[in-house]
């Protein structure tokens, strides 16, 4: 889904474990407006979601593999004549070969992971936008929100990579806790969280615990006045760490022989805006 509005700055869940990551990284993203540039993965990714959001547009009996992978064909389609750079990022050896075979395996294992027939989801992309107690400005896109009878909220998040080994289970859930928290801060405190990994067939599960979730938010403004700090010092410091080889933003670092960039002082006024005042939050 395109998303072109130009948005007030905000603190996301990516965001906020980039910055703990690397804060140069962060800054660079964020701060300079440096983007990575797109990946088959990012690719794949993107094509995926856009099926599996459209797919709930019709009746339920009509939510079969088959028709996924007629709306993959069509958002292929319509990706290619959008943005034609994309043919290289799904190179083909013979004429034979079908770019999207990988996509299309992706979007099979999903009907053996969930019956898309039986969901009937109340929100998909949704735009969650809150304000903690501190005053910092949150904001995620959830893939999914389902309800179910009693009321109870099911927050589900699509992911196209390999399931984490057990040491790394908590940080996935990193970003199922921060859509917690924005919920929480709307009063739709959700009863579940959901990992859903197609490639592996798994789906990780949080049942949140309302404290735990407190807390995790302390966690987030401690480092949004991390952030802060770095403003206001003009330094975002490098922090190597094993996840370099597959940064986008390396030509800038001075880890990798890079030059960073001049601070600008509007991109870091525009940056502490993320903290609102109290008179204007809503």
């Amino acid at each position: 889904m395109a998303r072109t509005k130009t948005w007030e700055p905000a603190l996301s869940a990516s965001r906020a474990k980039e910055y703990r990551r690397c804060p140069l990284q962060y800054r660079l993203h964020v701060v300079d407006g440096f983007t990575d540039p797109p990946t088959h993965a990012t690719a794949m990714g993107t094509l995926i979601h856009s099926v599996l959001e459209d797919l709930f547009d019709l009746p339920a009996h009509e939510r079969t593999v088959t028709y996924a992978q007629k709306l993959l064909s069509e958002h292929w389609q319509k990706t290619c004549e959008e943005t034609p750079e994309v043919l290289s990022l799904f190179p083909v050896t013979d004429v034979q070969d079908d770019p999207l075979a990988q996509v299309r395996s992706l979007i099979s294992s999903y009907f053996d992971i969930e019956k898309p027939q039986h969901i009937s989801p109340v929100a998909r992309e949704y735009h969650a936008e809150a304000v903690t107690p501190d005053g910092v400005r949150l904001r995620g896109f959830i893939d999914r929100i389902d309800r179910s009878p009693e009321g109870l909220l099911r927050v589900v998040d699509y992911k196209t990579g390999k399931a984490p080994a057990p040491r790394f289970v908590e940080d996935a859930l990193y970003q199922m806790r921060f859509y917690a928290l924005l919920l929480m801060l709307k009063d739709r405190f959700p009863a579940r969280l959901q990992l859903v990994y197609l490639r592996s067939g798994r789906v990780l599960t949080l049942d949140p615990e309302r404290e735990d979730i407190i807390r995790f938010g302390k966690d987030v403004e401690t480092t949004w006045a991390s952030i802060e700090k770095d403003a206001h010092q003009g330094v975002f410091t490098p922090r190597p760490n094993p996840l370099c080889q597959w940064c986008g933003v390396r030509f800038a670092c001075p880890e990798f022989g890079g030059v960073v960039p001049e601070l600008s002082e509007e991109k870091i006024t525009r940056l502490l805006s993320t903290r609102i005042s109290t008179s204007t939050r809503t």
